[in-house]
């Protein structure tokens, strides 16, 4: 006797759901994805495709405030690195007999107290107030996270002696220390300003930097690469660092804009920049005892600093938006 026929149903759905499938859920994602031509916001699929920089990026693609402080940002890089783009002249050639006159015909700012060219001074102080800037943040983050990170993964009497030290830089008011620190220093270089700013700016980010280590190194995935094999070395490098390393770019890019403002205060009070440097500080001091008579000399200079400084704190504040997940 033969066997009979296995029983088919001719009437059966062609994307019937099976245990093996998922359920419902399974198939509704599937049509979805069948519609929209790609994977659902959301699912498995979009999580693998989207890390958290990729959804940062995502985010300040779509932020007025990040597109505005980018463009202005870049602006400034521009005329910092090729200055001569937007002002062609000297801002060392100045003319006693157009001392304080206003704003005419090639010199749309006006001239300052010694007959120089307020427009091109302006343009030409982003280049040593940014440089300022980018440098002491620069080396305020890489001391700072080297430092904390260091003591965030070892702990113990590193991280006590790293927690007492920062303290005590800490302590120190940063007008009075840079008018002890920078008062020695005789050079128109910017290199002592900046050596002066991280000295007293990397206690801020060693700790943010060791808050997320020990935050991060508390994670499955360490503690899963631990117990395969890796080594400390490839523990902090390779697992930690690159997750912990988000919260110390938001506040070096807010830092940024700070360093810029001190700068430009050590300049005005005399320990900081000093001629023939030319710097919006410097200019700012100059302008200040003449704001009666000629405003436009301490105007541009000083309008110049604060969109600078509010540019990068702007920026810094759509970083750490889209950084936070938090936030989502």
């Amino acid at each position: 006797m033969s066997e009979p026929p296995p029983e088919t149903f001719p009437h059966e759905p062609r994307d019937a759901v099976s245990p093996g499938d998922g359920g419902a859920a399974s198939l509704a994602t599937r049509e979805a994805e069948t519609l929209e031509g790609g994977p659902v916001p959301g699912t498995a699929a979009s999580a693998k495709a989207r890390s958290l920089w990729t959804d940062a990026w995502y985010d300040l693609r779509r932020n007025p405030v990040f597109v505005l402080s980018a463009l202005v940002i870049l602006f400034l890089l521009v005329i910092a690195v090729w200055p001569g783009l937007v002002a062609s002249g000297n801002p060392l050639q100045c003319d006693l007999a157009k001392s304080q006159e206003g704003p005419q015909s090639g010199h749309p700012f006006g001239f300052d107290a010694q007959g120089c060219d307020v427009f091109t001074r302006t343009v030409h102080g982003a280049r040593a107030s940014i440089t300022v800037g980018v440098c002491a943040t620069a080396g305020a983050a890489l001391l700072g996270s080297v430092l904390g990170g260091l003591a965030g993964f070892y702990g113990g009497w590193w991280d006590a002696l790293l927690s007492r030290l920062a303290d005590v830089f800490f302590g120190i008011p940063i007008i009075l220390g840079g008018l002890v620190f920078l008062s020695v220093v005789t050079g128109s270089s910017v290199w002592p300003v900046v050596g002066f700013i991280v000295l007293l700016g990397w206690p801020q980010i060693s700790r943010i930097a060791r808050g997320a280590v020990v935050a991060a190194k508390q994670h499955d995935y360490v503690q899963a690469a631990r117990a395969l094999g890796a080594g400390n070395a490839r523990l902090l490098l390779r697992h930690i660092a690159p997750n912990a390393v988000a919260p110390v770019i938001v506040v070096a890019t807010i830092a940024l804009g700070t360093y810029i403002a001190l700068e430009a205060t050590l300049s005005f009070i005399g320990v900081g920049l000093k001629p023939p440097t030319v710097s919006w500080g410097i200019d700012i001091s100059n302008a200040s005892n003449q704001i009666r008579n000629a405003p436009h000399m301490l105007l541009w200079p000083a309008g110049a600093l604060s969109v600078t400084v509010l540019a990068f704190i702007m920026l810094g504040d759509a970083v750490r938006d889209a950084l936070d997940p938090k936030l989502r």
